[in-house]
């Protein structure tokens, strides 16, 4: 678990999606970019071929850019991922999250390191995708060890997909070694990369306050019955990093948590954890819904 304090104005959150040819890194993007529903997205492709968007969903295409219905679109950036993200910041409406896909580019903890290089974008978190039915054996073979085990000893969250075709043994098996070898990642199920828009973007974008209120949780997108959101008011005054510590503790059984309290010298911080990931740093005067952190919780097991 991390922290780290620093002061930060307009700053859009970035999602790096990695994981090995096949695992459905691909699927995934498009099921985010279904979920939308007015969140502006942009998709960071190396090559358009690389991952292509399914044919309902583009509105118009040319050489560079795709657009996406409901205002995202799909950028490809070649090698030069710094100059992709500078012009996605200058876009106008503003977009207002940022989806790298990492295949056949970098590993994500070089890409989030390039992420780090722009004041004006930040790592919301790595994503990795991972085959149940393959993964572990394919962390064993020589041209994919290395690969895989770097992507996942830097993922936030890993979705073993394709959990419908792995046995209930494989499943098992592959579930108990990902706990033991990578345990600080969060791990989900899924199947078809179906997973909640919320339980994996930035909470603040992910999902809008005016939704759940004053703790009350609400079901996922769908209806799906394994994550629910709710806000958790804070009162002014409290310690910010004692927040994020105690919604960082694993036992809470928090997928993720972002917003924004006062402390006791008045200053305003943002708090964001991502399972036992947490950061806390010092936000601008007069942001919205100070003293609401939206959490976003995991109600039937995943992992």
């Amino acid at each position: 678990m991390t922290s780290a304090i620093a002061s930060r104005r307009n700053i859009t959150p970035v999602t790096i999606i990695g994981g090995y040819l096949g695992a459905g890194k691909t699927t995934l993007v498009n099921q985010l970019l279904r979920q939308a529903d007015g969140l502006r997205l942009a998709v960071l492709v190396n090559d358009f071929g690389d991952l292509p968007i399914d044919a309902d969903l583009i509105e118009s295409q040319d050489e560079t850019v795709i657009n996406i219905a409901g205002g995202c679109v799909c950028c490809s950036f070649g090698s030069d991922l710094i100059a992709a993200l500078m012009d996605i910041r200058d876009m106008d409406p503003r977009l207002e999250h940022v989806l790298i896909e990492a295949s056949g580019v970098a590993l994500p903890e070089a890409i989030s390191e390039s992420v780090g290089l722009l004041a004006e974008f930040e790592r919301s978190s790595v994503i990795v995708m991972a085959d149940a039915e393959t993964v572990r054996r394919r962390s064993t073979e020589t041209y994919f060890a290395d690969t895989i085990e770097r992507e996942l000893q830097c993922a936030d969250v890993i979705l073993l997909n394709k959990a419908d075709i792995a046995t209930a043994e494989e499943l098992a098996e592959t579930s108990g070694w990902l706990g033991t070898d990578f345990p600080n990642a969060v791990q989900l199920q899924t199947q078809n990369a179906t997973v909640p828009i919320h339980a994996l973007l930035d909470p603040e974008t992910g999902i809008h306050l005016d939704k759940p209120r004053n703790g009350q949780a609400r079901a996922g997108a769908g209806g799906h019955p394994a994550y629910l959101s709710a806000v958790v008011e804070f009162e002014a005054g409290i310690d910010p990093g004692a927040v994020a510590d105690r919604l960082a503790q694993s036992k809470n059984g928090l997928l993720r948590s972002k917003g924004h309290v006062q402390a006791a010298d008045g200053a305003v911080y943002a708090v964001q954890t991502v399972w036992r990931r947490s950061e806390v740093r010092k936000s601008r005067a007069g942001v919205g819904n100070l003293g609401k952190v939206v959490v976003i919780a995991i109600t039937a097991r995943q992992a």
